[in-house]
Order: C-alpha cells, then structure tokens, then sequence
C-alpha cells in the first residue's frame, strides 16, 4: 500500500514538472507576439495622426476661405442693398418728372384705352368681321386696351382708322363671296350681301356671323316668308335701286328670337293625340255639313222648278213626291188626303234632315275632346313635378302646352261646326216649310171643290 503511493505522488511529480515546462513555452510566444503588435500598433498611430494633422491643415485653409468669402459676401450685400434704397428713390424721382411731364397725356391714356376696350367687343361681333379682308381688327385693339404705357402716334391713327372703317362700312351694302357653313356640316362658298353691320343674305335666306368660330352661319331655323321675301328683293335688285327690306338691328338676334317662337304647326302638334282626335271631328262634321248642304240646295233647286210645273210631278224632288202623292188620291176625302199628305211629308223628313243632329253632337263632342285633353296635360304635368320638381319650367312646358291647345282647339273645332249646322238646319227647315205649305194649299183647295 505504501508503495502504491509512492509510485502515485512520484507520477503527481513528473506531470505537474511537464506542465510547467509547457506553459513557459507558450507564455514566452505571448510575450514576443504583444511586443510585436505593440511596434506595429505604434507605427499605425503615427501613421494615423500624420494624417490626421495634414488634415487639420486642409481644414483650417477650408474654413479660412469660407469666412473670407462669408464677409466679401457681408460687404457686397451691404452694397446691393445700399444700392438698391438709391434706386427706389431715384425711381421715385423719376417718376414724379413722368407725372410732371406727361401733364394731360395721361387722361388721353384712359380714354385710348376706355375706347379700346369698348370698341373691341363690337367690332370682334360686328357682321362687316365676317367679310374677308376685315376679320383682323380686333388684334391692335386688344393691344391698346391692356396697354401699359402711351400709345404712340401709329396706334392712335390705327385706332382711328378701326373706329373710321366700322363706321364707314356701316353705311354700305356689300356684296361678296364667303364661306359659309352649314347646320348639317361642312360649308359651301357662296354670294353673301351684308346691309351695313347688321344683316347678312344669301339665297334667301338670312344668315349671321359667329365671332366664336370666325364663321357665318345661317339661323337655327329659316325665317318667315315676309321677311324671305324681302331678302330675295333685295338680292336681286341693282345698284342704286331702293329696295324695302326687313333690318335687324340686334345683328340678327331678334331674328333668331323670332325663329324659335312656336308655328301654327308646333302649336297644333303640341296638342298631341287629343288634338288629332278634334282635327278629325272636325273634318268629318264639315264633311257631313257639306254633303247635307249639297243635298239640301239641290232639293231646293228641284223643287223650284217644280212649283212652276205643278201639273206634271216629277219622283226627282220632295215636292214631286207629294204632288204624286195628291194626284194618286184625288178622289178621297179631306181628311184621308191629308193623311197621305202628311204620311208622304214624314217620310220625307228624315232624308231632308240626314246628318244635321250627327253635325249637332260633333259640335258638342269637340270641346269635350278639349277638356280631356287639358286634363291629360295637366295630369303629365304633375307627373313631371313629382319626377323632376319645379327647378326647370322646360321639363312642364310641353304638358302644359298640350292642356292649352286642346282647349282651344276644341273650341276652334265647335265654332264652325255649329255656324255650319245652323245653315244646314235652316236650310232643311225651309224645304220643309215649303212642303208643308204646299201640302196645306193642296188640302184647301180639295176642301172648297168637295163643298162646291
């Protein structure tokens, strides 16, 4: 046992002497390494601050310069603004010696403007624009009225000339060639006659200038006939002859006012189906009236020629008819004969009388169809308010419209269909009077031959 430990702590010994050796081998590794990095450390410190003070010096001329340019900088704003307080007051100066010196030429300054500006606008739209050679004045008027300084000799001759030609040309019909265009597109070249400033002319037709587009243009619609008419005299008449002719002194903006006012036309088809409706009633009662008047004059044509041959009845004729009739009975007593006299006048009547009461209820049917078109209208009305409110009269304009016509067309319906039953009824009346009369002088006279 004793052995065994020996032979442990001499193995301790020889381990722990091995160890030892080691570590001073690597400890004087270290120990040359450190001295090694601390030399090269050193050198790369002197490097870095080498550097460091080349810098520094670079700097410091860089900052040098800046404050140098910094106060020239200083001094040259002190002078700029120096320089500028002696221009404002020379400035001032000098504009108090214009003043004095311009005297009354700037009230002349604002009335060449004033004038510029005001002509401008009627020259630019002005129908003697629309002819060529004249469509460029507008240019030096626009310069002189945002002038902002005195015209010179040259623009206010021009100025004058502009204000000279307007008036000049405004006397004048002028006769020329021009491109017009047209309301289905395009534009075709043709013979244009302008009456002064305000109308311009063209087969027949009036046509206007549009300074928008720089182009003339015929209206919306043609005008009427009357003032054509005049157009086309004038178009055609030679030089020196006076002529009468329709001017429009708003340039042609009466005559486009007049063109969208409603025709006879628009009027009747605002009236819509009610209206076509009344159109027929109407035309069918002044057919009926004519053929019920035809027939009554011819009966009463007839029966003239009858009362002076009373002797020979014709069956042609009403009158005819009951003479037939007397002739048939002579032999019976007055009261038979003057049943058969009265049977022969009753059926008589109803073809004397044919289609006067259906004149009569087409009469009274016609305002009816008025009214039910005005309630129509009315009600299409109130509709639209409920749709679209009350903001745009337009959107009403057309129910209402047809609510007016209708009336009126009913009651233009009536009025002749009554005046004409009136003549065809009297005229019916008066045949049968006729018969009547007749018929009673035949029962009289068979009367006094039966107490003879």
């Amino acid at each position: 046992m004793k052995q065994v430990l020996n032979s442990l702590v001499l193995a301790a010994a020889l381990v722990a002497t091995s160890f030892n050796v080691s570590a001073a081998g690597e400890l004087d590794k270290l120990l040359d390494q450190v001295k090694k990095d601390r030399i090269s450390e050193g050198q790369l410190n002197k490097k870095r601050e080498k550097e460091f003070l080349a810098a520094k010096a670079d700097k410091q001329a860089l900052l040098s310069k800046a404050q140098k340019e910094l106060k020239d900088e200083k001094a040259r704003g002190d002078r700029l603004q120096k320089q500028y307080a002696q221009n404002e007051n020379t400035l001032a100066t000098k504009a108090a010696e214009l003043k004095t010196a311009q005297g009354t030429l700037g009230e002349m300054f604002g009335v060449v403007r004033r004038a510029a500006s005001n002509t401008i606008g009627s020259i630019t739209a002005s129908n003697i624009s629309g002819q060529p050679g004249y469509g460029d004045r507008s240019a030096l008027l626009a310069e002189l009225a945002e002038a902002k300084k005195l015209p010179t000799t040259k623009e206010l001759e021009d100025l004058w000339i502009a204000l000279q030609t307007e008036m000049t040309e405004s006397a004048k019909v002028s006769v020329f060639d021009a491109e017009v265009a047209q309301l289905a597109g395009g534009s075709v070249t043709k013979t244009v006659t302008r009456v002064g400033s305000f109308n311009l002319i063209a087969e027949d037709e009036y046509l206007i200038y549009n300074p928008t587009v720089n182009k003339i243009q015929p209206l919306g619609k043609a005008a009427d006939g009357h003032y054509v008419s005049s157009a086309n005299t004038l178009q055609k008449a030679s030089a020196g002859e006076i002529v009468p002719f329709y001017v429009d002194p708003s340039r042609g903006g009466i005559l486009r006012l007049n063109t969208q006012r409603a025709t006879l036309s628009d009027r009747y088809h605002q009236g819509g189906t009610p209206g076509y409706v009344i159109t027929v009633v109407l035309f069918l009662g002044l057919f009926i009236a004519a053929f019920s008047l035809y027939t009554t004059l011819t009966e009463s044509r007839k029966m003239k020629a009858q009362l002076k041959d009373t002797n020979n009845p014709s069956e042609d004729n009403a009158l005819g008819r009951i003479l037939k009739i007397y002739q048939e009975n002579q032999g019976s007593d007055v009261e038979n004969l003057e049943l058969k006299l009265d049977e022969g006048i009753l059926r008589e009547t109803p073809r004397i009388d044919r289609g006067i009461n259906t004149i009569k209820i087409l009469a009274a049917v016609a305002p009816l169809l008025g009214l039910l078109g005005t309630v129509i209208g009315m009600i299409e009305t109130f509709q639209q308010i409920t749709l679209f409110g009350t903001g745009d009269p337009k959107l009403m304009a057309g129910s209402i419209s047809m609510a007016l016509v209708t009336t009126a067309m009913g009651i233009i319906a009536a009025l002749p269909l009554i005046f004409v039953h009136s003549i065809v009824a009297a005229r019916a009346k008066s045949i049968i009077h006729v018969l009547d009369e007749q018929s009673a002088g035949i029962i009289a006279a068979h009367a006094e031959k039966e107490k003879a």
